[in-house]
């Protein structure tokens, strides 16, 4: 009995971790969309791949998940720039391209 509680309480928490995990991601996706167009560059492949991920606690106190995605853009469609995206939860934290004119963009809350 014992066994079985465990192994569905085991299956809930990674189902949860991994609900979060994909509305991160599509929040981390529309984050980089929104800072491309605003400095008229063009996001590639339309995704983000996780980098590194960390346990911390947002402003409100609460734990949760620091993610960092990086992602790549195109400012002449000829290069291919890298840029970096940190979500607190499902809020992206900052952001940054790899631009000389855009250093590091700080997203507030």
């Amino acid at each position: 009995m014992n066994t079985t509680l465990f192994t569905l309480l085991l299956i809930g928490l990674v189902a949860l971790y991994w609900q979060s995990s994909l509305r991160a991601r599509e929040r981390a996706v529309q984050a980089c969309i929104r800072a491309c167009q605003e400095y008229d560059v063009q996001f590639l492949d339309q995704s983000v791949q996780m980098a590194r991920i960390r346990v911390a606690r947002s402003s409100g106190g609460r734990l949760g998940f620091r993610r960092w995605y990086g992602f790549e853009f195109s400012s002449n469609g000829d290069d291919r720039r890298v840029g970096t995206v940190v979500m607190l939860g499902n809020r992206p934290e900052s952001m940054h391209l790899d631009l000389p004119i855009a250093p590091t963009l700080e997203l507030v809350q």
